[in-house]
């Protein structure tokens, strides 16, 4: 009989992934972004997200690098204007111009970061939906299913409706590059 893998074999205990309070300041995310990436495996896939908390330790949101990229150009923040435009097919010419019409990153980097001075976490989250939880006794399958279907980049791994971890498109990847080298392994011998 084979083995039926789950996500409790690829996720990410919340213990060893990268947390900051939901009243953290963007630099404050940022740099336990940094701290946890280096004190993680270094067999593994950086982090690319922090988890958010609220007063009573519970995963409240997901603050990605392109959150916090968006968080220095607030002008992103307005949902009429250029969210995900090049995956609705969008062409090149007509992202750029809006980028000259709404001026953005017009000004220097150091200016546009004063802009985010006092922004709290909670203002560029993402509270989880759903479509992007799992528990920790879901099949991979099942997993992998909901990280293409829903465009994740991670799920947050549940036991008994609590948040335990996470399971990392790129710890999927590995984990399904893994499976496929040994199979192709056994074929050969």
């Amino acid at each position: 009989m084979e083995e039926e893998y789950t996500v409790k074999d690829l996720m990410v205990n919340l213990s060893d992934y990268a947390t900051v309070s939901e009243n953290a300041s963007i630099l404050d995310a940022v740099i336990e972004l940094e701290k946890s990436q280096k004190r993680f495996d270094d067999e593994r896939y950086r982090h690319r997200a922090i988890l958010v908390l609220d007063n009573s330790g519970n995963v409240v949101g997901k603050l990605s690098q392109l959150d916090v990229l968006k968080a220095l150009e607030p002008r992103y923040q307005d949902p009429d204007k250029h969210a995900g435009m090049s995956k609705y097919g969008f062409s090149d010419n007509f992202i750029d111009l809006s980028l000259h019409e709404f001026s953005l990153w017009d000004a220097p980097l150091e200016h546009i970061c004063q802009k985010v001075t006092g922004h709290q976490v909670r203002e560029f989250m993402h509270p989880p939906v759903e479509t992007e939880c799992v528990t920790e006794d879901t099949s991979l399958g099942v997993a992998i299913h909901l990280l293409i279907m829903g465009n994740h980049q991670s799920l947050l791994v549940t036991r008994n409706g609590t948040i335990t971890g996470i399971l990392r498109l790129t710890d999927v990847f590995s984990g399904v590059f893994q499976i496929i080298k040994e199979c192709v392994h056994s074929r050969r011998h």
